[in-house]
């Protein structure tokens, strides 16, 4: 292959050698890991020598051997943040890189006679093997900050259980055109161009505005009342439009994302894309679903709009804010490829 890793037993469809299991471990920041430090520190701040969360007392320390350094003033302060918020970034990059190389390394994914084998680890080395016909549905997604080099990542919805879950990564770091090799290898098959895809219902998405703007807006009352009694607090009436303001943003987003996020079906595939900084779309074969359930609360009910579960043995499907007419259009379609599948032949493999 591209990576350098050698073609041998099964048709072999995606791999990673080293150099494209590093560069995936640069794009695996963990913010879990920062955290985590952040936790620590709170937590067992009293085995420190002092308090790391009063400035006095970084002050304090300043005015011994690095007398020179709080004497800059500001900047001083400005430089500390910078180098912690470096050491933070180079503990999540590292801390990314590792578990990467320690569960991706020797990246292989065949085609074999029984099904999809892949087998991938360092310490740790995994093999399963992934029957085709198992496989239920297909998800492909992709992260803000990998999406402008092009890398996206694929996984197989099936009934074959992969520790625990029914996600199964088959093409965790790759290009399209390494995925369509993979797509094409389940059986499945890509969005055409002129697939027919249809918005959400537009009243779902104001809905959805009003409801976030509602939650943020008594908050952001609450704190303006408490905080303009506090005269130690003169900037109290500002902090209170904080939340104010993260219910325009949250009202904006739920307008803006009405424009990308969408359904469609053809003869054999149903398909949802949501999504715009980080698209994902699902692809799930009709014949193979267990289920096609619509849902509607209070409000969905009164404006008209549902929401379309398909039943996956494992996983989930859901199609959000779809017009009440063409969730049931949509349910009929399904429902009538699912009464055409012979179930017994599916046991029978």
């Amino acid at each position: 292959s591209a990576d350098g890793v050698p073609e041998q037993g099964g048709d072999l469809l995606f791999a990673m050698g080293p150099r494209r299991v590093v560069t995936f471990g640069l794009f695996e920041f963990s913010l879990v890991v920062v955290a985590a430090v952040g936790g620590f520190v709170g937590q067992f701040d009293f085995l420190l020598p002092f308090d790391v969360w009063e400035f006095e007392q970084w002050q304090a320390q300043f005015a011994g051997p690095g007398a020179w350094l709080s004497g800059l003033g500001f900047a001083a302060q400005v430089i500390g943040g910078m180098v912690l918020a470096l050491m933070l970034l180079a503990v999540g990059f590292a801390t990314g890189l590792a578990r990467t190389i320690l569960r991706e390394w020797g990246f292989r994914l065949e085609k074999t006679a029984k099904g999809l084998r892949r087998r991938r680890g360092l310490l740790t080395r995994t093999d399963v093997v992934m029957p085709v016909h198992r496989v239920q549905a297909l998800a492909i997604g992709t992260r803000i900050v990998r999406r402008p080099f092009g890398w996206h990542g694929l996984n197989v919805i099936s009934l074959a259980q992969d520790s625990g879950g029914a996600n199964h990564p088959v093409a965790p770091f790759a290009q399209m055109e390494e995925i369509e090799r993979v797509i094409a290898a389940t059986g499945f098959a890509a969005p055409d161009a002129d697939l027919d895809w249809r918005r959400g219902s537009a009243k779902h998405r104001v809905d959805s505005a009003l409801i976030a703007f509602s939650i943020t807006l008594p908050i952001a009352l609450a704190a303006g009342l408490t905080l303009s009694r506090i005269p130690e607090a003169p900037v109290g009436a500002w902090i209170a439009v904080l939340p104010a303001l993260a219910g325009v943003v949250l009202a904006g987003r739920e307008a803006f994302l009405w424009r990308f996020d969408r359904n469609a079906i053809d003869g054999v595939q149903i398909y949802s894309r949501h999504g715009w900084l980080a698209p994902r779309l699902t692809i799930g074969a009709r014949e193979k679903l267990q289920s096609v359930e619509i849902a509607q609360g209070p409000i969905a009910r009164w404006r008209g709009y549902a929401t379309l579960h398909l039943g996956l043995a494992g996983g989930s499907f859901s199609i959000e804010g779809v017009p009440l007419e063409r969730a049931r259009k949509l349910r009929r379609a399904v429902l009538k490829s699912i009464a055409q599948r012979d179930f017994s032949a599916v046991i029978a493999e």
